[in-house]
C-alpha cells in the first residue's frame, strides 16, 4: 500500500464537528465548502454558533407554535425558541451539534431529517435556516418531506441565497486549515436563489406564501395549495 493511500480521507461530518465545537468555543474556525471546480464558499461558524442573528428575530416571530428546526447546528434558534416558551426540537445528522444544542437547554435528536421523526405530520413550522434548504443535495425532495412533517396548515421557513446567484447542486468537500491542510470526503448539498424558489416549490408541491429579506439575508414561508398567505413579512 502506497503512503498516498494510507492516508484516510476525513468525513465530511468529523471536518465540520471539529470546526463547530472550536467556534462554540470561541476559537477561530475557518471552514470552506469547495465544488469539484473548486469554487469556494466561506461558512459563517461563528454566527452559527453565537447568539441571534440580525434577521433570525423575523424569521423566529413565525414560530409561534411547534417547530422542527432541520440541521439545527448548535442551536442558536432552536435555543431561541426554547428559551422563550416554545414548544421545538431540533434535528442534526452531527453528533457534536447534537451536544452543542442540548449544552443551550433546548431539545435535540441526532438523527437524519429522512428518517422517523417524533409527531410527524404534527409540526406546525420547519425550519431550513442558514442554507439547509440544501441538505441531502436534492432541494425538492428535502421540501417534500418537511410537507410530510408538518400539519395540513403548517409553513415551511426557508432561508435562500441571493437572488440572481446561481442556484447549484452537486458534490462538495469541506476544508478545514486546523485539520493539516485536509479537505473531507465528498458529500452532496445544493444552493437555492431566493429568485429560483418559485420553480423550486412549485415541483415540491408547495406554493411560495411570502418572502422577505433583512441584513442581506433572504427568507421565504412555503406552504401547501391552497393555503392562505396570511401575514406579509
Amino acid at each position: 500500500m502506497t503512503a498516498e493511500a494510507a492516508v484516510e480521507v476525513p468525513s465530511a461530518l468529523s471536518v465540520y464537528g471539529a470546526a463547530l465545537r472550536r467556534a462554540a468555543a470561541g476559537w477561530s474556525a475557518p471552514l470552506v465548502a469547495v465544488d469539484d471546480t473548486g469554487e469556494r464558499k466561506h461558512l459563517d461558524l461563528a454566527a452559527w454558533c453565537g447568539p441571534l442573528r440580525d434577521g433570525d428575530a423575523g424569521l423566529l416571530s413565525h414560530c409561534a407554535d411547534e417547530t422542527l428546526d432541520v440541521g439545527c447546528g448548535a442551536g442558536r434558534l432552536v435555543g431561541a425558541l426554547r428559551a422563550a416558551g416554545r414548544r421545538a426540537l431540533g434535528v442534526d445528522v452531527s453528533a457534536d451539534a447534537v451536544a452543542l444544542t442540548r449544552q443551550r437547554g433546548a431539545a435535540a435528536l441526532h438523527r437524519n431529517v429522512f428518517d422517523p421523526l417524533p409527531c410527524q405530520g404534527q409540526w406546525r413550522r420547519v425550519l431550513l435556516a442558514d442554507g439547509n434548504i440544501g441538505i441531502g443535495g436534492h432541494p425538492v425532495r428535502l421540501l417534500r418531506r418537511c410537507a410530510q412533517l408538518s400539519t395540513t396548515d403548517g409553513e415551511i421557513l426557508v432561508e435562500l441565497d441571493p437572488p440572481g446567484t446561481c442556484s447549484w447542486a452537486g458534490m462538495l468537500r469541506l476544508h478545514h486549515p486546523d485539520l493539516a491542510e485536509l479537505a473531507s470526503a465528498r458529500f452532496p448539498w445544493a444552493f437555492v436563489a431566493a429568485s429560483d424558489l418559485e420553480r423550486v416549490a412549485a415541483a415540491a408541491g408547495l406554493r411560495v406564501l411570502c418572502s422577505w429579506t433583512r441584513a442581506g439575508r433572504w427568507f421565504a414561508r412555503l406552504g401547501k395549495p391552497g393555503q392562505s398567505a396570511g401575514d406579509q413579512t
